[in-house]
């Protein structure tokens, strides 16, 4: 069989992850898709195995033990089988799923993942390309924040390991009700909250934070000297956002950016491919975002 690769859709977007991988489609098992041809850039995906493999299995114990002897840490993907396939996992090593606190650090060790697609059929991929099970990152939730808009951007930083360091100036456009600037804040940087709406009280009233009643599109570049971070969970469609973003890009003043792509109607895949095509930049979809994408930018080159 040629080379193919699998694509893990988040829950609800298997229909955008098939239109974004076209006619590549070859196989699909429940939200999984299997593509033909090496790993390709997939927005739409919350995880991705590389080069999986169909390993025949004799019996639940010869299933865990094919398993164990190519690598320790599986990950089920429940599509068919249940039953079956939850007695494979009681025999692997435990694989700890435990919610994350903000700021530690996101598991090293390799996680590879599998499925049954018959009773005596499995699929397995030993390199994936996320470190939790299923690309489904959880945290322990934090019940002090405005909103819970802010778990996108605690994902987005977890999933590069990078954070806004003490000092720091960041921009956070469609701010309200203040959910990324408490995270911003949180992490002792100094923020600049821009929206026409109201902050929530307690996040207008913390230090180092500053709130500017006005639109994000109407901000000019040039009259900030340099920003640290710029990040957006505005509520625009894409097209408005991109032509915001290429005007910041243009100016030169920001080092990184964590926006948000809300699609308002139908997944606009042209608009996906322009963000995608601008340089250094990640499209993901976080577990985290609902009918939208996260537009990660690390190097801007200021």
């Amino acid at each position: 069989m040629s080379e193919l690769t699998g694509y893990l859709a988040p829950r609800g977007f298997l229909t955008e992850l098939q239109r974004e991988l076209g006619d590549t489609v070859v196989e699909t098992y429940g939200d999984l898709v299997l593509a033909a041809g090496p790993t390709r850039p997939v927005a739409w995906a919350a995880n991705i195995w590389h080069a999986p493999v169909r390993i025949a299995i004799a019996s639940i114990g010869d299933a865990a033990k094919q398993l164990r002897a190519i690598q320790r840490n599986w990950a089920l993907y429940s599509h068919a089988n249940h039953r079956r396939a939850a007695l494979i996992v009681e025999k692997l090593p435990k694989v700890s799923a435990k919610p994350l606190a903000f700021g530690t650090t996101a598991p090293t060790a390799p996680l590879g993942s599998w499925t049954l697609l018959a009773p005596d059929v499995m699929l397995a991929s030993a390199n994936c390309s996320s470190a939790f099970p299923n690309g489904e990152v959880h945290f322990v939730e934090d019940r002090t924040a405005p909103n819970r808009a802010y778990l996108k951007l605690w994902e987005a930083l977890t999933l590069i390991s990078l954070y806004p360091q003490p000092g720091e100036l960041c921009l956070d456009l469609g701010a309200s009700p203040g959910g990324w600037t408490w995270v911003l804040q949180k992490r002792g940087a100094r923020v600049i909250s821009v929206d026409k709406a109201a902050l929530d009280p307690d996040i207008a009233s913390l230090p180092n934070v500053v709130h500017r009643r006005e639109s994000a599109f109407a901000l000019e570049p040039q009259s900030f000297e340099r920003v640290d971070w710029l990040v957006g969970d505005i509520a625009c469609y894409p097209s408005r956002l991109l032509t915001l973003i290429r005007k910041w890009l243009a100016a030169g003043t920001v080092r990184r950016f964590i926006c948000t792509i809300k699609f308002q109607g139908p997944t606009d895949l042209d608009v996906m491919a322009e963000f995608a095509a601008i340089p250094g930049s990640r499209l993901i979809h976080l577990h985290h975002n609902k009918h939208e994408l996260t537009w990660i930018l690390l190097d801007a080159g200021t």
